[in-house]
């Protein structure tokens, strides 16, 4: 049965950091919202919070810090005390989910500390970040995610970055106040084999980010084959959200239509 002919319990949103770059950020917002669209944003401190809720857009994710990572003593404390403001920040635009990296990452999206390889007890340190980072969510009734990024094209030298790695730390926290953040056009350059990989990292999952490969536009650009991982999410019940944070190829419009098409909504 085709993904067009099963009805979909997901919802879509989009990515106004990448969409409708021509226009002013509250615009993006609200042109967003007027195609039927949750939106996700990113830094939220270079943002005029009251602005985007007054467009009436439902968010989906910001981020959920400033700076930090999750290993080093001061990196620990930079996180945590960023994460309680970006807390405080969502409650502007009632954003249920903050999103977090292995490390903080620079513009252009390199690591503030590069690090290509991590040392066994750095996966436990990582993991009791992230379970203190998951009590202040629990406390709060919003939920981290923690997004997997490529070393090969995008984020070299960022730690904990493959969906493997990912997966084991959510795993290891367990808490529903910690889920992924599962980027298919990272894990597709990363890894492949999307598809089992959605399949295993399911019962995890907080969102989906999805773009083609190459170039992160939306799908139907590139090789991924996006109508069969709706399919799949559809057979697998995901009733959480799919996010396009990619580049429109030409034109926004047609690219939100290209992603909704792909989807079957």
């Amino acid at each position: 049965m085709s993904a067009v002919e099963q009805p979909a319990r997901y919802r879509l949103a989009a990515s106004a950091e990448m969409l409708y770059t021509d226009l002013d950020f509250v615009e993006r917002v609200r042109r967003l919202h007027e195609r039927g669209f949750e939106v996700e944003i990113w830094d939220w401190s270079t943002k005029d919070l009251p602005a985007l809720a007054a467009t009436g857009a439902v968010f989906s994710s910001m981020t959920g810090y400033l700076r930090g990572d999750l290993t080093t003593p001061d990196g620990i404390a930079d996180l945590l005390a960023t994460a309680e403001e970006s807390l405080r920040k969502a409650e502007v635009i009632d954003s249920p989910r903050l999103n977090l990296h292995g490390t903080g990452l620079a513009p252009g999206g390199l690591p503030v500390r590069p690090q290509t390889e991590v040392a066994p007890h750095e996966w436990e340190i990582a993991a009791d970040t992230l379970a203190r980072l998951a009590a202040l969510g629990a406390r709060e009734g919003r939920v981290f995610t923690l997004e997997n990024l490529n070393t090969a094209v995008d984020h070299p030298g960022t730690p904990f970055a493959r969906a493997a790695d990912t997966l084991r730390l959510a795993r290891a926290v367990d808490s529903p106040w910690l889920r992924l953040n599962l980027d298919l056009y990272h894990a597709q350059i990363g890894e492949g084999n999307l598809i089992e990989l959605v399949r295993e990292a399911l019962p995890w999952v907080g969102e989906i980010q999805v773009a083609d490969v190459p170039g992160r536009c939306e799908p139907g650009t590139g090789e991924i084959r996006y109508e069969a991982i709706a399919a799949a999410l559809r057979d697998l019940g995901y009733d959480g959200v799919i996010g396009l944070e990619g580049w429109a190829r030409t034109d926004t419009d047609a690219a939100l239509d290209a992603f909704r098409s792909a989807f079957g909504v």
